[in-house]
């Protein structure tokens, strides 16, 4: 029941501090994050949760990055 609480109060933030850019990498995360968790014993929400964090982190990185072959 811990966890459950805990996963909820970090959707309820991750929600509250979204904008239109960064949706697109939490949605792809949490798709692949709460399938990997479903099939890691069965923790798809914990999964998920992470997966978004870990997409939007990507899709932050990807905005911010400088164009490919620029070093040269």
């Amino acid at each position: 029941m811990r966890s459950f609480i805990i996963a909820v109060l970090c959707i309820g933030s991750l929600i509250g501090g979204l904008s239109t850019a960064d949706a697109k990498g939490c949605i792809k995360g949490a798709i692949v994050g709460g399938v990997a968790g479903h099939y890691a014993g069965h923790h798809g929400f914990l999964g998920a949760a992470a997966g978004c964090l870990a997409g939007r982190h990507l899709a932050k990185q990807r905005e911010t990055a400088p164009p490919h072959g620029s070093g040269r």
